[in-house]
């Protein structure tokens, strides 16, 4: 009897999603274990993988929508089948001799007489075809990770006041860190020490100093939080996803790199998990990799608070009376305006523009 390929239950709030992509062909035959197929979600792509071994039948499609406890195709049990023998191949058949060659004719008469063709001429071009409507676009389902963005975004923009602050940073004293003690940080921790690390730490720093930025708002409340789970925003294949560093206050470094690469690795092999998404109280969203001068990130609800980071350009800037090339970065923190003041939101951005310009007083914690 074939066996069911059935849609599991992918976790809390997740009901079901969309067919990615099918990794075997119908009638392929597959192994327990194989994955079959990948399922886009609402929050990350699952996997599902074969339960027996047999021949492949697909019941649907890439594209198609499906919830928890579809039926998506079955697995016919058996053995796999033997590989066909290919019959011995007929021997080439001897080439058959060449005709002999004529002999050559001579002319009947002393006058031979050459008859060259009339040109005919030349065919009118052909009318060019009208263009066809069907190749000047391209119409594509939106993916279900890609219509919740889309839906939270809106959502921010209707429920919370947003407003952007914006300063900037001299980022000579962190390169200058970084470049210092990146040989040896790598020999010890195997992975590099990157920006995002210190503004990780820097952001924590800046929470602590300002814990009014350090909340969300559920209903008429307003929810103080104690800890400092910092999400950080990875552009995917399947969009803007943004994994949560836990307890990034008690992390060193090493760990904050660490997790960081472990993310992003975890992203690209779509094997992100939808506790890895959630529980963030603040997040850095980093603009900077794609050539990004400025922008205006809009917050992640029902946090209060996002830093978008930029790309580093040498500028000139005035230091002690005079002017000098430094490279520079802008920061924009973007803040839920019923709940946290300008004073609050200007003082956050400088506490952390602070901590990246003295960037040794984070590692003593001074």
């Amino acid at each position: 009897m074939p066996l069911d390929i059935k849609i599991p239950a992918l976790g809390e709030s997740v009901t079901g999603g969309q067919i990615a992509k099918w990794h075997f062909k119908n009638g392929d035959f597959v192994k327990v274990g194989d994955i079959l197929l990948t399922l886009e979600t609402d929050k990350v792509a699952a996997e599902v993988t074969a339960e027996a071994a047999g021949t492949l039948s697909i019941a649907k499609q890439p594209g198609d929508d499906v919830v928890i406890g579809d039926v998506v195709g079955q697995i016919a049990e058996g053995a796999a089948p033997a590989a066909p023998v290919e019959a011995p191949k007929p021997a080439a058949p001897a080439p058959a001799a060449a005709p002999a060659p004529k002999a050559e004719e001579k002319p009947t008469n002393i006058t031979e007489f050459k008859v060259v063709p009339k040109p005919e001429p030349a065919p009118e071009p052909a009318a060019k075809p009208a263009p066809s409507p069907e190749g000047r676009i391209t119409r594509k389902k939106m993916t279900p990770l890609r219509k919740k963005i889309a839906d939270q975004l809106v959502s921010a923009q209707k429920t919370a006041a947003i407003l952007t602050t914006f300063n900037e940073c001299d980022m000579s004293n962190v390169m200058a860190l970084r470049s210092k003690l990146q040989d040896a940080f790598v020999a010890k921790n195997g992975v590099k020490l990157g920006f995002m690390s210190f503004f990780i730490k820097a952001v924590v720093e800046a929470l602590k100093a300002v814990p009014q930025i350090n909340v969300r708002v559920e209903g008429d409340e307003i929810v103080h939080q104690h800890y400092y789970d910092i999400g950080v925003a990875v552009g995917t294949e399947r969009g803007l996803i943004v994994p949560v560093l836990r307890d990034a206050d008690q992390k060193s470094f090493a760990e904050l790199e660490q997790d960081i690469l472990g993310y992003a690795k975890k992203a690209k092999d779509g094997k992100l998990q939808v506790s890895d998404l959630t529980g963030g109280v603040f997040t850095i969203s980093n603009g900077g990799v794609y050539g990004s001068l400025l922008s205006t990130p809009i917050i992640n609800p029902p946090q209060s608070g996002i830093l978008g980071m930029h790309s580093i350009q040498q500028r000139p800037i005035a230091v002690d009376g005079q002017v000098v090339i430094r490279p520079m970065m802008n920061l924009a923190l973007s803040y839920d305006h019923r709940v946290v003041d300008g004073k609050e939101a200007v003082t956050f951005l400088i506490r952390v523009k602070d901590c990246i310009e003295n960037p040794a007083r984070m590692l003593v914690g001074a």
